[in-house]
Parts: structure tokens; C-alpha cells; sequence
């Protein structure tokens, strides 16, 4: 049935845009995203089909496999024949670890639709929640794969009728995530149903799907699946109803073509002028526009360096052409234009607008970067995280003589994976490496081991946060050689302007006009608008308050710097500052230029911020988890004792067949010694999973202890300094 395409074959379809789809396979962790994705794969002859479902050939990396889960997002381009017409699919399979998410959204970027995986006994779990908000926020149109039906027939045994309410249920869950985070235009144009086959049912195990366009063509039934478990008769039901068949032919059928994608998806992730040419040419898709693509993934090839994968939304891509790298200020050369064969990358020379191009020679470019063959446009919208790095670990090399070439690995692993920090505390000279979570940690760690680097890795640690309670009057900061005086306020920041700093929305970057709109929304007056001296993504933000006063204008890089230091390393326990609106209200300089430069007004100004927190009160701030957990019924109050031993909460439970399901949130600090704890008390029948959900603050009965480990790990003086240690006396 298959014959294996050539390229060849693959680059005449391409030049139809109405024959492309764009598309990702995202879900919760274990619902077996990538085992579908083998099926498919083993559709266009990639891998033989004997193998499909237990090569999990998606999975190329050694640790993904050991593991058993995904890690890194991988892409394919296939081909799909339906009735007389071919298609040309990319698609890229997702992990489904909440550690990496920021794989998943910056994959989103790329797609145009999503086959959202959902095992059928256990619905939709958090994570299938997490991954749909965000596609639906990326205008990413959804469709739903329910798999391992199998276990409805063989674990749960039920009737046709049972099996299919219990489907019924599944879709309508899904559908209420739709209309909870979907834009009101799409709200009902995306919901899923059975009638329009835009629900598939299968076993990607088994390599078997249907949908109702397949059972009205092929005659088949729910029966008909049980028939062929009860006897035996699965390899029957794959011959006639084969998944790559249902999947892919859903995918045709509901998700957009490129070129009707990108009339909707454009306005939403790049906010320059549609009118202009550039805009005209994204929005018509056109393959003799400008060349316009966004990064959406690097890896790095061992042979050839880094490769940049990413989307292509307007003009083509040719082999040596030099490009804009827009973020970067600087222009690259793309040595080759390829596209990705399962794990085998194919050279192309060029390729046209709609597509995933896989491009060599940008060794300059990273993650989220905006490519234009035209200078100074607009870049595309950052990537939105749901989750911050909150888990850190320190590491050395065994041996000394391995410096470098830790720094060089690590290099190379920030340019793969921009969700992980390094950092060098300077005081300490220790690598600082912070991730999304533990899994993430240890997955970093052994790469480097792979490499052949041997390192010495200290116990995880949280990364915490520090900020202001409550407002000070200015106090007096002088500069080293007591010839300047800056005085300096402090209030806690609106939360509303706090997150639109953090996720980009307002930055220095940004166009004047748009951050003035954003800020007027969030009821600043223009006064103060006009008077922003520094945006800090951190969530912080510094106003010029001084009245009348001479040389402010020279003056403001010397002052911004010593808010930067602060900000990155606040009074308590030198962690970063969130949530701080400061404003510089007085300023007495010195006359003569060389008694006022950055040497004294840095460390003035430095001071005066420190001076200021200190006397407004300062608190630390934890990072906390949502956890939820799946227990029998019997079990839930020993679930609710270890959450509750470790300062979490229950905020609610519900019951789903013979299991609960107990929602809590519980601080990441606890967290290291909770599967221990968690399996003693259940026996290990809880499964459970845990995401970000928001800093709070640090209980008082706790803050002192907590602030001396933490200064104690940093290797300072145990108690935090005290406000007059900054302040000057006139």
C-alpha cells in the first residue's frame, strides 16, 4: 500500500499551497502522542510498518528513550494521498512534560492545526488543558485523536453503549476547554464533534482510528471493534481501518491550508502595519514576497552545527542567500535550505512560503528569532511561557582542566533550549544552571555527562523572588565621594503592569505609542507615562520624578544601572526583584562632569534603591505548584495528610469512576521528598503531576531561617543588612 515518496516528489506537490498542511501532535504526558506519530510515520514508509508503535521513532534521542517520554520536539514531513489528490504534511510531535513546555509553545508557532492526543480512560488531564490554552491563544486550530480505546474494551470492559457515552463525555470536556480559552469569533467555529469527524477514535498501539467519514466509506462499526478484540481479529481492523488513514485525512479535511492559516494567525503573533507591503505579502502567503520566517527551534547537528527550523510566512528561502537576522542586528548566510524526513534531514536548495524549512549556516540565530530579507521590520511577537525557571543546580567540572569545555557544552545547550539559564555567581565563581523543573535539570546534566564531561552536581534548589510590601517616603543616597545626592521612593508595582512587563507586552523595545496605550488601560496618567526612565522585564519599572533639575537627562544610563543591580539581586537575599515601581524624585549633582560620571552615580544610585526597599519592607517570595492527583477513592485522606505535611492544600476534588482526582497546590521547596512520602501513603497508587502557579510569599515564621540558608548557599553574612547601612544623613 505504501510506496516510499522521494523528494522529489514531495517538492512538486509543495508549490500548491491549497496541498500543504502544517500541523502538531500535542497532549498530556503518556497519552501516546508519539506512538501515533510512528504509525504515520510508518504510513509514508519512513520506518517499517512491523515497527510502528514500538520504535517510538520520534523519539531519536538516547535519554528520551530510556525514559520512555518525549523531551525534544521533533519534525517530519510526509505524504498523504487521499482519494486522487496528494498532500505534503509537516508535522512536529511535542513532549508532553509539563518541564517542557516551552517546547510545545514555541512549536505551536510553526503549525497551523493540532491533533490533540487524549487517552480515553483518563479524559483530559492538566497538562492536555495547559497545551490547548496555549495553541488556542496561538490561533491554532485543535482537532481531537481519542486513544487507546483498547483499554476501554479490555480494562473496563464495557458495553458499545458505555464505551460510547463514555466517548461522549470526553468530547464534550474538550469542548468546554474551547469555550473557556478560545477567542469569541472561534468559539464555536472550533469546537470538535463526532459528526464532522474532526473526533478520531483509536489505539495508537494497535494501529488502528476511525472517524465517521471512514465508517460511512469503509462500513464499520463500534461492534465491529469489539468483535475484533474479543476474537482476536485486531490485524483485521488494521488492514481496514488503518490510523494514518483517519488521522491524516482529519487533518486535510480541518485543518487550514497555509495560506487561509495566515489571514488570521498573522494579526495575532506580528503587530506590524498589515497595509504595507511586508504586511500584504505575510498575509497573502506569497512566495515572491519578501522573505519573512520566524525560528521556532534550534538543534544542533554534530556535523553541520546548528540547524534553524522554523516557519517560513512569506517569500522563498534559497541556498547561499544572506539574510536579516532582525533581533540580532546582524545578517547571516544560509549555507543550505533542507527539510526534516523523520530524523534524516533533506536538502532541497529552496523552498516557498507555508513550509518548516530546516536552514545551515546561522550559527548567529536563536529560538523566537525574526529572519527578513528586508531590513528594520517589525519583529514577530515573543514567545509567551506559561512557567519561569524555579529549580536550580550548581555544577563544576571533576576536573579543572575540563573548564572549557563545560562552557562550551553549556553553550551549545542554551542555544537548543533558551528556557534554560547559566548564570556565574560571581561571588562564589560557581555555574549556576536554573530550569523549568527537576526532570528538566537532570536531563541538562546528562548531556554534558554524554559529552564526555565529567561533573560534580549539587542538591536541586529553588530560585526565589524577592519584592515590596508597602510604600517609603524618599530617602538620601550620597555617591562615593559625597558630591551627589539621589533621593528615592518605593511602592509596590500594579499587578496588571507587573505581567505585561514580564510577558513583553510593554518593554523598552517596544513602539512608544502602543506601550503609552497599554499603560493609559492600566490607568496611568500621560505625566508619568512620558516620565519612564526603565522597563525591567522582571516586573520592575523606574520613573523620573525630579522637578527642574539640572544634568537629570546625562545622568539617567549612571542611574538605570544601579536599578539593574538591584533588580537583579535584591536586599534580602540578592534574588531578583518583582513587582517594584520606583521613582527618582530629587537629584543634587555635582558641577563638574568628571565628579558625576558612572562610577559615582551607579554605586548612588544603587543605594538609594536598597535604602528605599529596606525601609518600605521587603518580603521573599516562593514559587508554588498546582498539583493534582489521581488516587482510589479510599485513599484521598492520606493524600490530603502529605499535602497538608508539606505546608500544600487541597482546593478541591472530584470524583471520575473509581478514582478521585484532588486538587491542591503545594510550594516547590516541598516537593523533593514527595514521591517517597506520596507512594509510603498510598502504596504507590497516587499518580500525580505538578505545574507552575504563582510566587507567594514566604510565611513569617519561616522568613529568617529561609533568608540565612539562602545567604549562607550564596556565601554571605547570615543576617540581610539593615536600611541605614544605605542611607545618608544630610
Amino acid at each position: 500500500m505504501v510506496k516510499f515518496k522521494s523528494t522529489s516528489d514531495v517538492m512538486k506537490i509543495i508549490k500548491n499551497k491549497d496541498q500543504i498542511r502544517n500541523f502538531g501532535v500535542i497532549a498530556h504526558v503518556d497519552h501516546g502522542k508519539t506512538t501515533m506519530s510512528d504509525s504515520l510515520l510508518a504510513y509514508s514508509g519512513i520506518i517499517a510498518p512491523s515497527a510502528a508503535g514500538k520504535a517510538l521513532a520520534m523519539d531519536f534521542d538516547k535519554e528520551e528513550q530510556q525514559r520512555g517520554i518525549t523531551i525534544y520536539q521533533a519534525n517530519v514531513t510526509l505524504l498523504f494521498q487521499q482519494k486522487d489528490k496528494e498532500y505534503v504534511i509537516n508535522m512536529i510531535d511535542t513532549p508532553g512534560h509539563v518541564d517542557f513546555s516551552g517546547r510545545v509553545i514555541r512549536s505551536l508557532r510553526a503549525i497551523d492545526g493540532a491533533v490533540v492526543v487524549c487517552d480515553a480512560v483518563e479524559g483530559i488531564m492538566t497538562q492536555t488543558e495547559t497545551v490547548t490554552r496555549m495553541a488556542l491563544e496561538e490561533r491554532v486550530k485543535p482537532v481531537l485523536f481519542i486513544n487507546k480505546v483498547d483499554r476501554l474494551i479490555k480494562e473496563l470492559r464495557l458495553t458499545p453503549e458505555k464505551m460510547q457515552a463514555q466517548l461522549a463525555e470526553v468530547v464534550s470536556n474538550f469542548n468546554q476547554l474551547i469555550d473557556t480559552y478560545a477567542e469569541p469569533e472561534y468559539k464555536e467555529k472550533w469546537k470538535v464533534s463526532i459528526q464532522d469527524a474532526s473526533v478520531t477514535f483509536g489505539s495508537a498501539k494497535d494501529r488502528w482510528a476511525i472517524n465517521v467519514d471512514l465508517m460511512k466509506e469503509r462500513g464499520i462499526t463500534f461492534k465491529d471493534v469489539i468483535d475484533a478484540y474479543e476474537n482476536e481479529k485486531v490485524a483485521d481492523l488494521v488492514e481496514k481501518a488503518p490510523l494514518a488513514d483517519a488521522v491524516l485525512g482529519m487533518v486535510v479535511k480541518h485543518h487550514p491550508a497555509p495560506k487561509d492559516a495566515v489571514k488570521y494567525r498573522i494579526p495575532q503573533i506580528w503587530k506590524g502595519d498589515l497595509d504595507s507591503d511586508v504586511g500584504k505579502a505575510l498575509l497573502a502567503c506569497d512566495d515572491s514576497g519578501p522573505t519573512i520566517m520566524m525560528i521556532v527551534n534550534m538543534v544542533l547537528d554534530p556535523a553541520a552545527g546548528p540547524v534553524a527550523i522554523g516557519r517560513l510566512f512569506s517569500g522563498t528561502i534559497k541556498d547561499g542567500q544572506t539574510i536579516n537576522i532582525i533581533d540580532e542586528k546582524r545578517e547571516g548566510r544560509v549555507q543550505s535550505v533542507n527539510f526534516f524526513m523523520g530524523n534524516q534531514r533533506e536538502q532541497v536548495g529552496e523552498l516557498g512560503a507555508g513550509n518548516i524549512p530546516a536552514l545551515l549556516g546561522l550559527t548567529e540565530a536563536r529560538a523566537g528569532n525574526t529572519l527578513s530579507s528586508v531590513k528594520d521590520i517589525p519583529m514577530f511577537e515573543g514567545v509567551k511561557y506559561v512557567s519561569e525557571p524555579v529549580v536550580q543546580v550548581a555544577i563544576e567540572p571533576k576536573h579543572p582542566k575540563d573548564l572549557p569545555k563545560l562552557v562550551e557544552i553549556l553553550r551549545q545547550l542554551t542555544i537548543e533550549d533558551p528556557n534554560l539559564i547559566v548564570k556565574i555567581d560571581e561571588e562564589s565563581g560557581e555555574t549556576i544552571v536554573a530550569g523549568m523543573g527537576v526532570l528538566h535539570l537532570d536531563v541538562a546534566t546528562h548531556r554534558i555527562q554524554d559529552a564526555k564531561c565529567e561533573i560534580v552536581t549539587s542538591e536541586p534548589l529553588i530560585n526565589y523572588r524577592e519584592t515590596v510590601k508597602a510604600g517609603c517616603e524618599p530617602i538620601m543616597a550620597k555617591s562615593p565621594n559625597r558630591h551627589n545626592k539621589i533621593f528615592m521612593k518605593v511602592e509596590p508595582l500594579e499587578p496588571e503592569i507587573a505581567h505585561m512587563l514580564r510577558t513583553g507586552e510593554i518593554s523598552d523595545m517596544k513602539d512608544k505609542k502602543v506601550v503609552a496605550d497599554l499603560l493609559k488601560g492600566a490607568g496611568w496618567d500621560t505625566d508619568t507615562i512620558k516620565r519612564v526612565m526603565k522597563f525591567d522585564s522582571r516586573g520592575n519599572v523606574l520613573i523620573n520624578g525630579t522637578k527642574g533639575v539640572q544634568f537629570v537627562q546625562e545622568s539617567t544610563d549612571s542611574i538605570n544601572s544601579g536599578f539593574d543591580e538591584v533588580m537583579k539581586e535584591g536586599p534580602l537575599c540578592k534574588e531578583q526583584m518583582r513587582d517594584c515601581k520606583f521613582t527618582f524624585t530629587h537629584f543634587v549633582p555635582h558641577e563638574d562632569t568628571a565628579h558625576r560620571g558612572l562610577s559615582q552615580l551607579g554605586p548612588a544610585s544603587r543605594r538609594a534603591c536598597m535604602g528605599a526597599l529596606l525601609t518600605a519592607g521587603t518580603a521573599v517570595l516562593e514559587p508554588t505548584l498546582a498539583i493534582e492527583v489521581r488516587v482510589p477513592t479510599d485513599l484521598v485522606g492520606n493524600v490530603a495528610t502529605v499535602l497538608s505535611g508539606k505546608r500544600g492544600k487541597v482546593l478541591d476534588m472530584s470524583q471520575k469512576g473509581a478514582s478521585s482526582i484532588v486538587t491542591g497546590e503545594i510550594p516547590a521547596s516541598e516537593t523533593f521528598t514527595l514521591s517517597e512520602e506520596m507512594r509510603g501513603q498510598t502504596a504507590g497508587r497516587a499518580t500525580w503531576n505538578t505545574s507552575f502557579k504563582e510566587w507567594t510569599e514566604v510565611p513569617k515564621s519561616m522568613l529568617a531561617t529561609a533568608v540565612a540558608d539562602i545567604r549562607k548557599r550564596k556565601g554571605l553574612a547570615p543576617e540581610p543588612p539593615n536600611a541605614s547601612e544605605f542611607i545618608d544623613k544630610e
